[in-house]
């Protein structure tokens, strides 16, 4: 397994971070999920990481209340206990993370600060890269033979 930590897939990402307030509607934060297609959004306070609110929360918490997005607020249905690693960390472990709790993104802090968000995708491409021997589907059928 690649031994690459957390901070070098970070300096390759960039910096681009989308979260959203507490306070916030459910429906705005969906909005901007919908906008920067993604599938969830850090909820800070400033700099500092609060939470987590996902599709799943919504689904999971709102939509069997019958609760309409624009009449709840992001704190009343986010993640309080959010799982997350440091630029430190590995990926192995992020990874570990992610399939033991069974979620997708991983906040990436400095003490309470957020400083990064890692998806399972950006985990997989990193670990790809570290020439992992992943089958290709255009050396082999589905069958295991070679392709002509």
């Amino acid at each position: 397994m690649s031994t690459r930590v957390v901070s070098e897939l970070l300096e390759n990402k960039g910096l681009q971070l989308f979260t959203v307030s507490p306070e916030a509607t459910v429906q705005e934060a969906l909005e901007v999920m919908v906008t920067r297609n993604v599938s969830s959004l850090p909820v800070t306070t400033g700099a500092d990481l609060i939470g987590i609110i996902s599709e799943r929360d919504y689904i999971r918490k709102a939509v069997p209340e019958r609760a309409a997005p624009w009449d709840i607020l992001v704190r009343n249905i986010m993640t309080e206990k959010v799982i997350c690693v440091t630029r430190g960390d590995s990926l192995q472990r992020c990874m570990e993370l992610m399939c033991t709790h069974r979620f997708r993104h991983l906040p990436v802090v400095d003490g309470r600060t957020l400083v990064g968000v890692l998806s399972i995708s950006d985990i997989v491409r990193a670990l790809r890269t570290a020439r992992l021997d992943f089958p290709s589907a255009s050396r082999t059928s589905v069958q295991g033979a070679p392709r002509q």
